[in-house]
């Protein structure tokens, strides 16, 4: 059983919020294994660095995962007022999301299904020390 009043379980629940600034994106259409690719290599690195990496970087995620840096940081100048000089990619990780599932004709009437896969991806920055 939930212990105390509904509003003094709410005020429990938002103590425990990560209070660093972050994005969400549900349902890219990308998959998990192929946006991690482009997460691995940001993760840890200032924004500046991380926006370089990401606009020269030939993969179809990196264009997906620098929209989302862009909000990250915006997100993080506008709501905290933090100076985007002193932030970095604390945290960015995918998780699977829906499949779409469809299905291809094939010889001698039957049929394959194809898995279009989709992710949730998320950043999270925080300020440098």
């Amino acid at each position: 059983m939930a212990k105390g009043h509904r509003s003094q379980i709410k005020r429990e629940r938002n103590e425990q919020k990560d209070m660093r600034p972050s994005a969400k994106l549900s349902y890219a259409r990308i998959s998990v294994q192929k946006a991690c690719f482009v997460l691995d290599a940001i993760r840890g690195k200032d924004v500046q660095t991380a926006m370089a990496i990401l606009e020269y970087n030939p993969r179809y995620g990196s264009q997906i995962v620098k929209k989302l840096l862009a909000s990250a940081i915006a997100n993080a100048e506008n709501n905290q007022g933090l100076n985007p000089e002193n932030l970095y990619v604390a945290e960015c990780y995918a998780n699977q999301g829906p499949t779409m599932k469809r299905v291809r004709p094939r010889a001698q009437g039957r049929a394959y299904r194809i898995l279009k896969r989709m992710s949730n991806i998320t950043i999270v920055l925080d300020e440098k020390k």
